[in-house]
């Protein structure tokens, strides 16, 4: 005979603190010299990463430039990633982003607005928007995370 156990559910709450802030950034300047000018601006220390990479559909490799500041006190662990390779986009529904940013953890809404306007201070970068992940249905937004 066989015993078969009663399965048990558990649902585990989750809060607004568990989703990342993502920040949209349209820049007229390359990956590299945008990381340089947000390490001065923002006083943080953007160092390049591993790719985000992935196989589409007809196998052709995409790969996607990633910069990380994981060592700042003053911002948590923040990725600068790319939203553009060749003709192709990691978030096809934002076509109009270059640059997305992505920071876990950062709820104070007075930390994101400080962010948000020190971004759009930043030279070469023409516009700075919140995306609301909630609401943002791209099967690649799994590569982010």
């Amino acid at each position: 005979m066989r015993n078969t156990g009663k399965i048990t559910k558990f649902h585990l709450p989750a809060s607004d603190d568990d989703i990342p802030l993502l920040l949209g950034i349209v820049a007229s300047e390359p990956d590299y010299r945008l990381s340089l000018k947000l390490n001065k601006k923002l006083g943080i220390s953007l160092k390049s990463i591993d790719p985000v990479e992935f196989e589409g559909e007809n196998g052709e490799l995409f790969s996607f430039s990633r910069f990380s500041d994981s060592q700042s006190l003053s911002t948590p662990w923040l990725q600068l990633v790319s939203n553009r390779f060749k003709k192709n986009f990691l978030l096809s529904k934002l076509k109009n982003i270059d640059f997305l940013i992505l920071i876990p953890g950062l709820t104070d809404e007075k930390s994101r607005e400080k962010l948000v306007a020190d971004l759009r201070e930043t030279d070469s970068v023409t516009g700075v928007f919140i995306i609301d992940i909630k609401s943002l249905k791209d099967k690649n937004l799994k590569y982010l995370f």
